[in-house]
């Protein structure tokens, strides 16, 4: 996953769970905006959501953070 990628994932998810709570949780469309801008970038994350990793629609924005972090 590039480095952009990353950053942006950990910034929303920790913006999300500021806002939400530990508990909320998050979909890949979470880290665009509604006008998709970089359609490679999120084909990108859609890969590494669905299928390298099979998680389900809404994950855990906690649990998504700690994957990235940990670079799964």
């Amino acid at each position: 996953m590039r480095p952009e990628l990353r950053s942006k994932i950990i910034e929303v998810c920790d913006k999300k769970i500021a806002s939400k709570g530990d508990g909320v949780g998050v979909s890949f469309y979470a880290f665009f905006a509604n006008k998709n801008h970089n359609p490679e970038l999120l084909m990108e994350a859609a890969t590494w959501w669905i299928e390298t990793h099979k998680l389900d629609h809404f994950v855990k924005a906690h649990k998504i953070k700690e994957m990235v972090q940990r670079n799964l």
